[in-house]
């Protein structure tokens, strides 16, 4: 990776996440940056396998896991057999470099289908979603990969020539116009109330979401943070 994919940090409840967008608003303030519209993006974390996709001059040409957030594995042939990862990015304000970075996994009823065949043909079943979607895309025959049902949210960047936006929702919004799939219940929110509201707003949905999730992710909406 360019640019490394690094993991997120932790709030384990209210209080923790709380101080959290406090020193976020001093940070923002110590740097002399507007808070007047202070805001944060609000998502679903998806509980897949997360992937980098690097697009030269619009068309895609290498992808690769996160691994060790340094190098992963190169998985572009499979990737390119995903219906929700574009072979060629739409629009006209495309970065000559473009690494957009989002998340596979495999929706619930999609899942089950797949044990089931597995199950009928003697083959082995999958323990969750998570598995089944990362032994899909690490299949050494991409034939393979194509068979399973995939699919693909974006939701970040890695070395970008240029900035489609100076926001996290407005990169998301970009990549949407690219064509790539986002998912519908990134919010955004202003406050720690907000955040929180939103949080259980998601956690009862979330039987109903059709795939798994780990949790919530929080981000500045800000790319200058």
């Amino acid at each position: 990776h360019s640019i490394p994919m690094l993991s997120l940090g932790n709030a384990r409840g209210e209080e923790e996440l709380r101080a959290w967008a406090e020193r976020m608003r001093s940070h923002l303030a110590r740097e002399a940056i507007d808070i007047k519209e202070f805001e944060f993006v609000v998502e679903p974390k998806i509980d897949g396998l997360a992937v980098s996709l690097r697009y030269e001059n619009g068309e895609l040409t290498t992808a690769a896991t996160r691994g060790d957030g340094s190098e992963g594995e190169d998985v572009t042939a499979n990737i390119r057999t995903l219906a929700e990862v574009p072979q060629a990015l739409h629009g006209r304000h495309v970065p000559a470099v473009c690494e957009v970075r989002g998340e596979v996994y495999m929706r619930h009823a999609d899942f089950a289908a797949l044990n089931k065949r597995q199950a009928d043909a003697g083959d082995r079943t999958f323990a969750n979603p998570r598995n089944a979607a990362a032994g899909s895309l690490r299949q050494l025959d991409a034939a393979m990969t194509a068979q399973r049902p995939l699919h693909f949210f974006a939701y970040g960047w890695g070395e970008m020539s240029e900035m489609p936006s100076a926001s996290q929702h407005g990169m998301v919004q970009a990549f949407k116009g690219f064509g790539f799939a986002v998912n519908p219940r990134m919010a955004l929110c202003r406050g720690a109330d907000e955040l929180i509201a939103h949080y259980r707003k998601i956690e009862t949905d979330r039987a109903a979401l059709g795939y798994d999730i780990d949790g919530v992710v929080y981000k500045v909406d800000d790319d200058r943070v």
